[in-house]
């Protein structure tokens, strides 16, 4: 008996987990994943602004998940006939899985938005190689500027343009003016220098999925820090000379990071099953109709919500992490082992760490704000991490008491993380 699990997300990874506990040596567990880690994600800002370290936030799906056998590659299509997984490796070679269950948890992308130069110009943050590559860019752009005489093209690399004021952009945009003024402040001829950050969003208001109180506290906290923040704006086109606005406005910038969103893997696209807005239809069981052998959950599936009547969950960690607990559960009942349930969950909230000594989250819809939601922010995420806590509380302990890390590395260059990807978690060579 075989259960193969596409992705090591959080659905991925916490659906394995559960059935490793449920089923032990009853039944060969195989995740197929592109990379042998699950990565933590709602740490890629810290990642992206020298506090932790890259490899403290890429958890060893093989060390934590004994017994678990991993197949790197990425999957190309499914037979469900022959109940067969094609997938490529590492080394474009081809190779195929048979299941007598599937558990689809291919996760998302970034998402692309009809925009002229966007692709071309910007880079996304959905895995761990766009976090470095964003690192060392934001780096070699002070460290241009410091080298130039030339005034306008000073201002232009000291300019740093987000998109999107959801959970990731906004915190993108929060953490980054700390890490370009520790950049400077090598500099000398830097003294003076404004160095600008930018955050956009056609919404009117900073977390527009979150409470309200949540985005007024994180609005606050950004344009204390002398970020702009411009709702109701968006890039209208982008060029190598920088960004032209919704508003006309011309910003000369060499750095355009996008934050809008993202959109189910493109494998499920592919798969010729129902889907809505690109989702997988599922029961609340986490079936696909008319397949009882595969399941799918996460970003990859529209799951019903049944809090909100009609509605689908949102594309969250925290739903993603809940769901593949539940397709664990419900592959094992399949088998014989336990009983099936329905997928629902009320939530708990949401934590934003702002940097600094400041965050902005509502455990249990009690909202917070400042350096008692960062504290909750951060308890959060080590608990949430199913490995690494030691060695990212050590992070953030060594940020208090001394320098954060303000190298380029050099490993990712502009090319391999281009933002029209089907792959954000690894780069691309050719």
């Amino acid at each position: 008996m075989q259960v193969v699990i596409v992705g090591g997300g959080f659905a991925g990874y916490h659906a394995a987990q559960k059935l490793l506990r449920t089923l032990g040596d009853r039944a060969e567990i195989v995740v197929l994943n592109p990379t042998d880690y699950f990565l933590y994600l709602p740490l890629l800002p810290e990642v992206a602004s020298g506090i932790v370290d890259p490899r403290h936030v890429a958890v060893s799906i093989p060390d934590t998940l004994r017994g678990v056998r991993l197949v790197l590659g990425t999957a190309e299509s499914v037979d469900f006939d022959a109940r067969t997984v094609t997938y490529t490796d590492p080394e474009d070679r081809e190779g195929k899985l048979h299941y007598d269950r599937l558990v689809l948890a291919a996760g998302s992308v970034n998402k692309l938005l009809p925009i002229p130069g966007v692709a071309e110009c910007a880079h996304g943050f959905r895995g761990l190689p766009e976090a470095l590559y964003l690192r060392d860019h934001v780096t070699r752009q002070i460290e241009l500027a410091a080298a130039t005489d030339d005034q306008a093209e000073r201002d232009a690399r000291c300019t740093f343009v987000v998109v999107g004021a959801g959970y990731t952009g906004t915190e993108v945009a929060a953490q980054g003016p700390e890490f370009t003024a520790a950049l400077a402040r090598r500099h000398p001829e830097l003294e003076g220098q404004p160095i600008r950050w930018m955050l956009l969003d056609i919404a009117e208001r900073v977390l527009p999925e979150l409470d309200p109180r949540l985005g007024a506290t994180a609005d606050r906290v950004l344009r204390g820090r002398g970020v702009e923040v411009r709702m109701k704006t968006s890039v209208d086109h982008a060029d190598v000379e920088g960004v032209t606005l919704t508003t006309g406005d011309a910003v000369p910038t060499h750095t355009l990071v996008w934050c809008v969103g993202v959109r189910p893997d493109p494998l499920v696209s592919d798969l010729g099953l129902e889907t809505v807005k690109g989702r997988l239809v599922v029961t609340p069981e986490l079936n696909v109709p008319g397949r009882d052998d595969v399941f799918a959950c996460g970003d990859a599936a529209a799951v019903p919500d049944l809090t909100r009547p009609g509605q689908t969950t949102p594309m969250t960690a925290q739903h993603a992490q809940r769901q593949g607990k539940l397709a664990g559960n419900n592959v094992a009942a399949s088998l014989g082992v336990g009983r099936a349930r329905r997928y629902r969950h009320h939530d708990l909230g949401f934590a934003v760490d702002l940097g600094s000594g400041q965050g902005a989250a509502n455990p249990l819809h009690v909202p917070l704000a400042g350096l008692p939601a960062r504290l909750v922010t951060r308890g959060y995420h080590l608990l949430s991490l199913p490995g690494n806590r030691l060695r990212t509380a050590s992070d953030w302990a060594l940020e208090k008491v001394g320098r954060r890390q303000t190298v380029q590395l050099g490993l990712v260059r502009s090319g391999a993380v281009p933002l029209d990807t089907a792959s954000p978690e690894l780069p691309r060579t050719r």
